[in-house]
């Protein structure tokens, strides 16, 4: 379970790796706090959202049991479908991306990068595992993949952008069939 939470954890920084990214191609000279901030505000509404998110569907996991396999599978598809589909779009967040790491700026990034992990949460409260572990690995992960994008972005370039987006979708959807399959007796 650890490494397919740390694969969740992944999954998800992906949309902050992007835009982390294109952020960095907006710095002319980037700073080691700038990064810090960054993987701050990413990390740490990518480590919340899910928790919200689990705490909401705990209340009511008891009343849909039967079907939690097909819930966490239906959010994780749906969530890494709506990442490959987002990478073929063009990205006008990130045209209109800014060199300021201040709260105005970042909030706004943090909160919209971190909306989809309320449903890995969600789909969290249908599984076993620690959800305090679970979210401090999605929070490290992504804070390190979000100050790795900046120095990417400032380094190489928009290049790896795409790429990640839609290796994370895809990474999302494989675990949501896994589960699935594993519940349907496919899988030992």
């Amino acid at each position: 379970m650890l490494i397919q939470i740390l694969l969740i954890g992944v999954s998800v920084s992906m949309d902050t790796f992007a835009v982390s990214i294109g952020k960095g191609l907006t710095v002319k000279k980037l700073r080691g706090l700038d990064a810090l901030k960054t993987a701050l505000w990413f990390g740490g509404f990518q480590a919340l959202f899910p928790l919200l998110g689990y705490f909401a569907a705990s209340t009511f996991s008891k009343y849909v049991t039967a079907v939690d396999h097909w819930i966490i599978f239906g959010l994780l598809a749906l969530i890494g479908g709506n990442m490959v589909r987002e990478a073929f779009e063009e990205d006008e967040e990130n045209a209109k991306e800014t060199p300021e790491f201040d709260w105005k700026h970042m909030l706004p990034l943090a909160v919209a990068c971190s909306i989809d992990a309320v449903a890995v949460g969600v789909s969290f409260a249908f599984m076993t595992l620690n959800i305090w572990l679970s979210v401090v690995i999605i929070g490290i992960t992504t804070g390190l993949f979000s100050a790795a994008g900046l120095y990417i972005g400032r380094v190489f370039g928009s290049r790896w952008q795409k790429p990640a987006q839609i290796a994370g979708g895809v990474v999302l959807i494989l675990i949501g069939l896994k589960v699935l399959f594993e519940h349907l007796g496919f899988l030992g």
